[in-house]
């Protein structure tokens, strides 16, 4: 079958794919402050680039980090946006075989040969298809190197053409697998890069990777829109007492045990993604405020929840939060009263657990308190904690200032907010969407491979920053993310690029684990097919 696919396009995605997976750029290290300078010199020394527009993007100063861009210029203004991450997340999880992570070729073969005893239904898969021939492991590699590769293929393709019609940019970007500051970085610098260079940019492709554990056809998908992530956290104030008299007060961490034990799962927060079922909601975390042994109930504890949407505005979704938190402190209350009134009668403890947002607790401060409370929160974002933890410990400084008192719930949220997108009904989407559906019905005869539409792509992804996303929903999260200002550092200007936007990615199994391989066939032949097809349909 692989004659039936021109030599360049696969030989090229195949090559790429293997030299940027060996080149490691694991999040938060050097090797990826040190993949985008070293990408850009290997663009600008490749054979078929040789008249491409070459440069980076930095992140943020001293960031050290950069985005990569590379614009090949056709005929007219029209451009579609090729695009993915290059960072990956660690490699210590392969433990003896670190040391090959990153080497594609040599890892199959000792993963291999190291999973022929396994016993692990995942294991066994792995061992299956490792000896098959059909999949290549390597850390990166699926999550998304080969997604970039494809693309620089199809480039490489472009650039080879006498007179192509329009152009097409190649941007890869960092930090996907933490905070997506790279996306958000080249989501704003896109309207001055078009400005500067008369582009007309018509569409975006990403190329990231998805999983499927089945025969491919889940994975063989072109993705129309994205889901969208939010991380609702619940701040819960008991009221603490000796643990040899636990009447005399509300146990913190109970409170907060039974607001995760009522969202987890909980259907009023799981939104149906078109024709797929929805992902239920789960906790992503929990903790009290202790910092050591001793015998008093804990006076606060946090919990914070991972929840997705596809059409559901964040407002929507912070409603019904708030809702499910004040429900389940209810349900204690009365549950705890009805335990201990047939022996102990009546006990004189909280009748309702208040419910707050962080913006009201922010409302009720005074101008010195506000003044104080910044100065805080940017001393806890200068340090290297996690965004949760960092907005635990504002909410606890906001709540300390608030002179309230406990039980309450202030909920908010605790991270970077991932918005869905969809395309929508404007000519340039319809287009795109157009050139999708057909690329997709075309693809056994031209291609040889079924490959199917999806309404979502089905992780979290920065197609959130880069497709048509509302962005005037994300007032009420700003509102209520305590390290929005210091730590988040959302622009105030228009941050989302709003392009239509779709995702085409290899596909294969257990990204994020040692199992990780990418299905080969798919990635270098088909894959950069169906990219340079539905550019060459939008740039006629």
């Amino acid at each position: 079958m692989s004659q039936r696919f021109p030599v360049t396009l696969s030989s090229h995605a195949r090559r790429w794919a293997v030299e940027l997976t060996e080149q490691k750029s694991v999040t938060g290290t050097d090797g990826e402050a040190a993949f985008g300078p070293w990408l850009a010199g290997e663009l600008r020394r490749e054979t078929a680039f040789r008249n491409a527009e070459v440069w980076t993007i930095e992140i943020g100063p001293r960031d050290g980090r950069h985005c990569v861009a590379m614009l090949l210029r056709g005929t007219g203004r029209s451009t579609v946006l090729l695009t993915g991450h290059y960072d990956t997340v660690g490699t210590s999880d392969y433990r003896h075989l670190e040391h090959l992570a990153t080497r594609p070729e040599a890892l199959t073969r000792a993963l291999r040969d190291s999973l022929v005893a396994a016993e692990a239904p995942a294991a066994r898969l792995a061992h299956r298809d490792l000896a098959g021939g059909d999949f290549l492991a390597g850390r990166g590699l699926l999550d998304m190197k080969a997604g970039l590769a494809a693309g620089l293929s199809v480039c490489a393709d472009f650039a080879g053409e006498a007179k192509p019609s329009g152009n097409l940019l190649f941007i890869a970007v960092p930090d996907e697998e933490n905070n997506s500051a790279g996306a958000r970085k080249a989501a704003r610098m896109l309207p001055e890069i078009c400005e500067e260079r008369d582009l007309d940019l018509i569409a975006a492709i990403n190329l990231d990777a998805i999983a499927d554990d089945g025969d491919g056809s889940k994975g063989r998908v072109i993705a129309l829109g994205t889901v969208g992530k939010l991380l609702p956290t619940a701040f819960v104030v008991g009221v603490p007492t000796h643990s040899g008299f636990p009447l005399n007060g509300l146990n913190a961490a109970a409170i907060a045990a039974a607001i995760a034990a009522r969202l987890e799962w909980a259907p009023e927060l799981t939104e149906e993604g078109g024709s797929a079922p929805g992902t239920p909601p789960s906790l992503l975390g929990i903790r009290d405020g202790k910092t050591g042994y001793d015998v008093t109930t804990p006076r606060v504890a946090y919990a914070s929840f991972n929840v997705l949407s596809y059409r559901r505005t964040p407002t929507e979704m912070l409603d019904r939060f708030d809702k499910l938190c004040a429900e389940a402190a209810s349900r204690l209350l009365q549950e705890l009263q009805s335990r201990v009134s047939a022996t102990t009668g009546q006990v004189d403890t909280a009748r309702s657990v208040p419910v707050h947002r962080y913006e009201t607790l922010i409302e009720r401060l005074g101008q010195p308190e506000r003044a104080q409370l910044e100065a805080v929160a940017a001393s806890i974002a200068a340090g290297d904690l996690a965004l949760p933890e960092k907005c635990r410990l504002i909410t606890e400084q906001a709540w300390e200032l608030s002179r309230l008192t406990g039980p309450a719930i202030v909920t908010g949220f605790g991270s970077i907010p991932y918005l869905p997108t969809n395309l929508s009904e404007l000519p340039a989407a319809a287009r795109l969407r157009a050139a999708a559906v057909t690329v997709a019905a075309e693809a056994m005869a031209r291609h040889g491979s079924a490959v199917g539409c999806t309404d979502y792509f089905a992780g979290i992804s920065d197609m959130s920053f880069l497709g048509e996303a509302e962005e005037s929903s994300l007032d009420i999260v700003a509102r209520n993310t305590p390290a929005w200002k210091d730590s988040v550092r959302w622009p105030p200007r228009r941050a989302l690029a709003n392009i239509p936007t779709i995702n085409i990615g290899p596909w294969g199994r257990d990204y994020h684990t040692p199992l990780e391989r990418l299905h080969v066939g798919y990635a270098f032949e088909v894959l950069p097919q169906l990219v340079r097809d539905i550019c060459r349909k939008l740039l006629g």
